[in-house]
């Protein structure tokens, strides 16, 4: 009698353990942005930098009331940056992301309010430019895309998410349309993934967002378009360059590309191949607490 009721216990608890679910929810980090007034700011840059070396982790726009989100954040010690024109740099304070959402305290940037003895017109480009129908993200600017990859580089603009199965999605929704110079892709997500890979980011110019794309794009569903610009030079007659890097963390990576073009009159051919290879490395520590109802077996008779 005693064995069976035992054996009914250990089985309704094992039953117990086996319907929770190992996974666990992304972590978003959320903000708000607002003046001097306390009014929201819209079209501010926020940037998100590790802790450790201010190493570029994602980048956002804030909305019209000031909001920003960031989806799907490893755990780990962080910083946030606001740039807006006409206003001070802003830098937060370092706080930390673990299993639980975080909420940060609204963030007040200030006018800048120095008034202007010359104007000096400087030929760098901004990291994110903000257009009626568009926003674009000059890969170039920003120094933490040198040795990454072109999959690596979209990641960190704002909006886009690239999931561990290298599907990208744009906005939260799946299926946006991938354009390569204008022209569309048609690969799937694991061949895409691959192939953004393989391309080195300083061969990359610009990253073009468009949640509603003109016309002449004729992008299927509603969920928008990236369009990824690759350089080209403007030199006449045949050129080309050779890049190599490598990285380690846990395991080795390494990056080679050939870049060819051939430029004359209206002519201008261009021509692109990369190898990449890399082992991926992933830790993943899951802590359950499991409550259990008291409950009472049914009182069971000898026959």
């Amino acid at each position: 009698m005693k064995t069976l009721i035992v054996t009914l216990t250990a089985a309704r608890i094992c039953f117990a353990f086996n319907l929770a679910n190992g996974q666990t929810a992304p972590v978003k980090v959320s903000g708000q942005v607002m003046d001097n007034n306390k009014s929201p700011i819209d079209g501010a840059t926020v940037l998100l930098l590790t802790a450790k070396d201010s190493a570029l982790v994602k980048t956002a726009l804030s909305n019209p009331d000031g909001s920003f989100v960031f989806a799907n954040i490893k755990s780990g010690s962080y910083r946030i940056r606001v740039t807006y024109i006409g206003f001070h740099d802003y830098r937060s304070a370092l706080f930390n992301v673990g299993d639980n959402a975080v909420v940060l305290p609204a963030i007040t940037i200030n006018t800048t309010s120095k008034a202007l003895k010359q104007v000096e017109i400087v030929a760098q480009k901004p990291f994110i430019e903000q257009k009626i129908d568009r926003t674009i993200v000059n890969v170039g600017a920003s120094i933490s895309n040198t040795g990454a990859t072109a999959l690596e580089a979209l990641e960190k603009a704002p909006g886009v998410t690239v999931d561990e199965n290298g599907q990208i999605s744009f906005k939260g929704k799946s299926g946006v349309m991938i354009m390569i110079d204008d022209k569309p892709t048609y690969l799937s997500g694991a061949d895409l993934a691959n192939y953004l890979k393989a391309m080195p980011a300083s061969q990359l110019d610009q990253i073009e967002l468009m949640s509603n794309p003109p016309a002449k794009y004729d992008a299927s569903g509603n969920a928008g378009a990236i369009n990824i610009k690759t350089k080209k030079s403007k030199a006449r007659g045949f050129n080309g360059s050779v890049a190599a890097s490598a990285g380690k963390a846990v395991y080795w990576r390494t990056l080679e590309s050939v870049n060819l073009n051939y430029h004359t009159g209206k002519i201008n051919l261009f021509g692109l191949a990369g190898y990449g290879g890399q082992n991926n490395y992933r830790r993943l520590d899951v802590s359950r607490t499991y409550r259990m109802q008291p409950t009472t077996l049914p009182h069971l008779t000898p026959n």
